[in-house]
């Protein structure tokens, strides 16, 4: 956060002491208080300071959970702010700022028989990947009335530059709370809250380094003494389904199964066939296609052109009119694998795009995941 003054002079660092990202800011109709949203490793949190000096002020002791947006009354010395907990996608609060105080002004709601306040806090864990950094990921842990080692879910973000954050886990959560499966949303290179040296760490012919990362992961459950490392299932969404997939290649021995949602399972014919609109985009992320060493290169990291090392499970999930990754990547490794005698489930949905957002295919969808890691992971 930076305070710049029209007057010319030198702009001012308010929060350089800080090391992470401002993700939102607002200030009170006096001028006197600033709020500030802060991703600190995956969670948003609430800092305050002084609107005269830019000082910060003694943190608000605030409900445990993500902030998710933050305003000043116009007239009332009091900050709203939404938060989202493993309880709850979004709950709102006030804050009195003479005295501190919090307040909640909704309750989360559920379906009846569903007691969201059972749900537990999501532990930040952290793993050394091949290189000696530090990757980071949010582990939810199934209730105790699940004993002996549990099996793993590992959910893969997409984007790449986005970044799992502790939070709802909303359908997940039945995997958690009624299976026992423990779930574990890794942040691996190239996520955004970490700053731009990590986030370009995956760029153009470092793409596998991230594959890696999970591989590191893999390592870690297996020095857990409460993870079953023999019933890893690896899934993700959009690129987080491509690490699905490279995952499944390269660790496959490791893996019980894999889940591939709108994932790309080839980068040549993803650029080729993805919407011209974010082309250039992702060209700038992936590597550029038309440059023949790049194509050679991109064409062998591709699950499809390894897709004969597939040999566990896999479940692919697509949705036939999807912009971004068209529905012909699906198709293809689904063929493919299938080819070399995998075990492959396969899920299109015909009114579908990049994700399913009809709750009637929402729900089909968590029921097929459901009865796959069942079978994948032994669960009775």
């Amino acid at each position: 956060l930076v305070a710049y003054a029209p007057d010319g002079t030198q702009p001012q660092r308010v929060t350089g002491h800080i090391p992470w990202d401002v993700t939102d800011v607002d200030q009170s109709t006096d001028g006197l208080t600033v709020s500030a949203q802060i991703n600190e490793d995956g969670s948003d949190g609430l800092h305050l300071f002084d609107g005269r000096t830019l000082q910060a002020r003694p943190r608000p002791t605030l409900p445990p959970g993500n902030v998710q947006a933050a305003r000043f009354h116009p007239a009332r010395g009091e900050l709203a702010f939404s938060l989202n907990s493993p309880q709850s996608p979004g709950q709102i609060f006030g804050l009195d700022l003479a005295s501190g105080r919090t307040e909640p002004w909704t309750q989360p709601a559920s379906a009846p028989g569903i007691d969201t306040s059972q749900f537990q806090p999501q532990r930040l864990i952290r793993w050394t990947s091949f290189d000696g950094r530090t990757i980071s990921g949010w582990l939810a842990q199934p209730p105790a009335r699940h004993r002996g080692p549990r099996p793993v879910l590992i959910d893969i973000h997409g984007g790449p530059e986005a970044q799992a954050q502790a939070g709802f886990l909303g359908r997940w959560q039945y995997i958690v709370q009624e299976m026992g499966v423990v779930h574990i949303r890794p942040n691996v290179r190239g996520s955004s809250g970490y700053g731009k040296t990590f986030l370009n760490l995956d760029n153009g012919r470092l793409r596998e380094d991230s594959v890696k990362d999970i591989g590191a992961l893999l390592d870690w459950i297996a020095k857990q003494p409460g993870l079953d490392a023999s019933r890893v299932v690896v899934t993700g969404g959009s690129y987080g389904g491509y690490l699905s997939l490279a995952s499944a290649v390269h660790f496959g021995d490791r893996l019980a199964g894999a889940i591939d949602i709108v994932g790309i399972s080839h980068f040549v014919t993803f650029l080729e066939s993805t919407e011209s609109y974010r082309r250039d985009l992702r060209r700038v992320e992936y590597g550029d296609e038309r440059d023949p060493a790049m194509r050679a290169f991109l064409d062998g990291i591709s699950p499809l052109t390894n897709a004969h090392r597939i040999r566990k499970p896999l479940f692919v999930i697509q949705g036939r009119n999807d912009p971004r990754v068209p529905w012909t990547e699906a198709e293809q490794i689904v063929q493919r694998a299938r080819s070399n005698g995998t075990p492959v489930w396969y899920l299109l949905a015909e009114n579908e795009g990049h994700g399913f957002a009809r709750k009637e295919n929402a729900d089909f969808l968590l029921q097929s995941v459901v009865m796959f890691l069942r079978q994948t992971m032994r669960l009775s």
